[in-house]
């Protein structure tokens, strides 16, 4: 969805043309892979993180427009809402000391856009969902200038036939009624890629889908939306229904949703994933362009497949295909996108060595891991670890049933991580620096979200009200934060 647009009022012959170019890039997708064409041997990462910009208070600033004006760099962008943006690392081949040089950048990319912020009286915060948040800041007057946001909202608004309604359950419940989906752009994430050869792609995707739920618990920043408390890593369900297109009667149907888990594992690879993309999600944003994909194909060019890309960039799976098309040949990565940004530049880099490492032990076990947990089990892990965070039981094969997730990771994860980084040839004291923030991470179990929530109900206790305390605690934090300490390391009191 970075992708530009025009037009934001679509006829009939739009969506008819449209459905056919889709098809068209799908079948030359399919001769791309079939004929061997698609880059092999490359481990690229690359990361993206998109961050708020608030007052000192904590209350958000819609500034993104001005802030990126003044900041004058292709490296950072808007997002759905002028209180959000984001920046980019990468690519950067996986070796060595890439996970230091990745801190370096992250750092000082927040650095640089803080600075500029400060001119404008606003900071930057780098923050699962901000909990001052109020349902004035998630309207559509909010939604950054770029027509593609508000073709976007008019399409899935359009799509559902009515407003949208937030339904939350957790340890307070949340139902509230919205007109636009800027309840999405509360939801800032950190993004990680991977390049991954075509005939490798079904077993990274599957793994990625399984350690998806052990990675969302140790990494949870998200526990609060509209001034409730919800789950640890709210992000997951309230992403979900901001921007589901469908109605309540088309949900209990079994229609698929756009932000989607899946419902199954990968047996051939990224084809069937743009496959179903086709077959089980209507247009939101149906733009043709003037390529040719066969024409392009024969002449021995790379084509873009725009039709095909912009697709799946509106649909919002958790670990996600993405086809690069390259200069000489096109490449394949995987995205995943259930990671909360923040709480500091250090504790991104470590749930992402968790992340890499533990994904590339997984692919090389000689029986995997996935062949004994159903997806539904896996789906299951997920929601769980997103609503209980550090305090989650997971299944997990070859230890049983309602394994604490902590234990899980400690006993099990962290090893399997640190031998996947060794066959990464990442440099050993690096393994053992990240890894070691996260281990000490579950051993306090203090994560993001466990020490706001630990620290509000100290506020609260103390005897602010909601508001104040929310407030209170988004000063602490992005002090702490902007401080770069590691997370388990920050006090409660203040």
């Amino acid at each position: 969805m970075g992708r530009d647009i025009q037009a934001t009022v679509f006829t009939r012959e739009d969506r008819t043309r449209y459905r056919e170019k889709v098809k068209r890039d799908l079948a030359v997708l399919a001769e791309l892979v079939r004929s061997g064409r698609f880059e092999r041997g490359q481990r690229t990462l690359g990361i993206e993180m998109e961050v708020y910009l608030t007052d000192g208070d904590g209350a958000v600033m819609p500034i993104n427009d001005e802030l990126l004006r003044r900041i004058a760099s292709s490296e950072y962008q808007t997002e759905l809402a002028q209180f959000n943006i984001e920046f980019d690392v990468g690519p950067e081949p996986i070796g060595g000391d890439v996970l230091r040089r990745v801190e370096g950048e992250l750092r000082a990319s927040l650095h640089r856009a803080h600075a500029v912020a400060e001119t404008m009286d606003a900071q930057v915060v780098t923050i699962g969902i901000l909990p001052t948040l109020t349902d004035f800041d998630v309207t559509e007057q909010n939604l950054s200038a770029n027509p593609r946001y508000h073709a976007l909202n008019d399409a899935i608004l359009a799509a559902r036939g009515e407003d949208i309604v937030i339904h939350i359950e957790g340890d307070e419940t949340l139902r509230a009624t919205v007109n636009s989906i800027t309840a999405e752009a509360a939801c800032t994430s950190l993004q990680l890629h991977l390049q991954v050869d075509p005939d490798e792609f079904a077993v990274y995707w599957n793994a990625a889908q399984v350690l998806s739920a052990p990675l969302v618990a140790v990494a949870a920043n998200s526990p609060f939306f509209l001034g409730k408390l919800l789950h640890h890593e709210t992000r997951i369900a309230l992403f979900q229904q901001s921007i589901d297109t469908r109605t309540e009667e088309l949900a209990e149907q079994g229609v698929r949703p756009r932000v989607w888990f899946g419902e199954r594992w990968l047996r051939e690879g990224m084809f069937e994933l743009f496959d179903e993309n086709v077959r089980y999600f209507s247009a939101l944003l149906p733009l043709c362009d003037e390529e040719n994909p066969e024409e392009e194909l024969a002449a021995g060019r790379i084509p873009a497949l725009p039709e095909l890309t912009l697709h799946n960039g509106t649909v919002y799976r958790w670990n996600r295909p993405v086809y690069g098309p390259g200069a000489s040949a096109p490449h394949m990565r995987i995205e995943n996108r259930v990671l909360p940004a923040g709480p500091t530049v250090v504790d991104a880099v470590a749930n992402a060595a968790f992340y890499y490492g533990l994904l590339t032990a997984l692919v090389r076990e000689e029986r995997p891991l996935w062949e004994e947990m159903s997806f539904a089990t896996a789906e299951a892990n997920f929601t769980e670890a997103a609503r209980k965070g550090l305090g989650a039981k997971l299944f997990w094969p070859r230890v049983g049933a309602e394994v604490p997730v902590g234990e899980l990771i400690v006993t099990r994860l962290l090893p399997l991580a640190r031998e996947g980084l060794a066959h990464l040839e990442i440099d050993v004291a690096d393994i053992d620096a990240y890894l070691g923030v996260l281990e000490q991470r579950v051993l306090s179990g203090q994560n993001g979200a466990g020490w706001q929530i630990a620290s509000f109900r100290r506020l609260e206790e103390g005897g602010l009200n909601r508001a104040e305390a929310g407030r209170e605690l988004v000063r602490r934090y992005s002090k702490l934060s902007q401080a770069g300490q590691p997370v388990h390391t920050w006090p409660v009191d203040g």
